[in-house]
């Protein structure tokens, strides 16, 4: 499974497009040029590479099409979610509609996730940071944590 660490900072150009920083090409599984991009669940987008997406992909096939729940889920999740590929000069292109969703205009921001990559706005992401205090990160680690290790994890 493919993991990522850091954050990178970019530039959209005019058209949307933006090139993959080389801290994270150098994280990426030889030869691994496909990605899958959705709406994140904040205010971002999420960048998956094509190994990260297939199993998710996979589990969310598998669900009960018969359930309101899933149906609705399935459409928020998938809605907007397109398959892009570097061009002949590297660069990712960013769907119109995805690009509006996360306010992206300039400056971006690529966050690893575990096994995908978040694409904020660089003007929200350093404010969703600053409105964080430590307490209220120690308070959710030790939450989230917690859950896992009972988990099993």
């Amino acid at each position: 499974m493919t993991g990522f660490l850091g954050e990178y900072e970019a530039t959209l150009d005019a058209k949307g497009r933006f090139l993959l920083p080389a801290g994270l090409k150098k994280q990426l599984a030889e030869g691994e040029l496909q990605f899958v991009i959705n709406r994140g669940f904040e205010k971002c987008l999420t960048l998956y590479p094509m190994k990260s997406w297939e199993p998710i992909y996979a589990e969310i096939s598998k669900l009960n099409d018969f359930d309101p729940k899933v149906r609705e889920f399935r459409r928020y999740f998938m809605n907007g979610a397109t398959e892009i590929e570097p061009d002949s000069a590297g660069r990712l292109l960013l769907p119109p509609n995805l690009k509006e969703h996360a306010s992206l205009e300039k400056d971006i921001v690529l966050v690893s996730a575990v096994n995908k990559i978040e694409i904020w706005d660089a003007g929200h992401y350093k404010k969703f940071f600053e409105s964080f205090s430590s307490e209220a990160f120690s308070t959710l680690a030790q939450s989230v944590m917690t859950r896992a290790n009972e988990g099993g994890v």
